[in-house]
């Protein structure tokens, strides 16, 4: 179930603007693919900027803990984006997502394991508001987003599990 406030957003509505025009091309046989993303993992974007207070043994959930993270390893994207690309019989809508999404608290569980930190110290949602404005919305609701015409299609996960995600790319830090 999607969260309505994320419905609403200015992101949902860039979103259903960008997909509807898209869809324009289908009218003139070409094929159309669209991935749906997820919050990619690499060194870079949300999981460096979690790291510094991890490392300071101060990391922790963020707002309540219990929304939902879908994530997708930077790996498995550009494979997806590769078959997307192609694989002819894709078509439509798919999800750029693990089939393991988790709630925040478990990514920060996860990250302070393969870290060897401990994750402790939640960060209230006013404070990420403070700091984000109305972009905060999309880490504090989150949405459980699964794979399921993704995996449907035969498309096989590298990562399909957050610790290995995380580890791949962390190691033994």
């Amino acid at each position: 179930m999607r969260p309505a406030l994320l419905e609403t957003s200015f992101l949902a509505h860039v979103c259903q603007a960008w997909e509807a025009a898209a869809q324009a091309v289908t009218t003139h046989g070409v094929r159309l693919v669209i991935v749906r993303l997820g919050i990619v993992l690499s060194m870079g974007g949300a999981i460096a900027k979690m790291i510094p207070p991890f490392k300071l043994f101060a990391g922790g959930p963020i707002g309540s803990g219990q929304q939902w993270f879908s994530w997708i390893h930077r790996e498995d994207l550009v494979n997806l984006i590769l078959e997307a690309l192609t694989r002819s019989q894709l078509s439509g809508v798919v999800n750029g997502t693990a089939p393991n999404p988790v709630r925040m608290h478990e990514l920060c569980q996860v990250l302070g394991q393969v870290l060897h930190r401990p994750s402790w110290l939640p960060v209230p949602g006013f404070a990420l508001e403070l700091l984000l404005g109305e972009g905060a919305t999309v880490v504090l609701e989150g949405q459980q987003v699964l794979p399921q015409r993704t995996l449907s299609q035969g498309f096989t996960y590298q990562y399909p599990t957050l610790k290995a995600a995380l580890t791949e790319f962390l190691g033994d830090r």
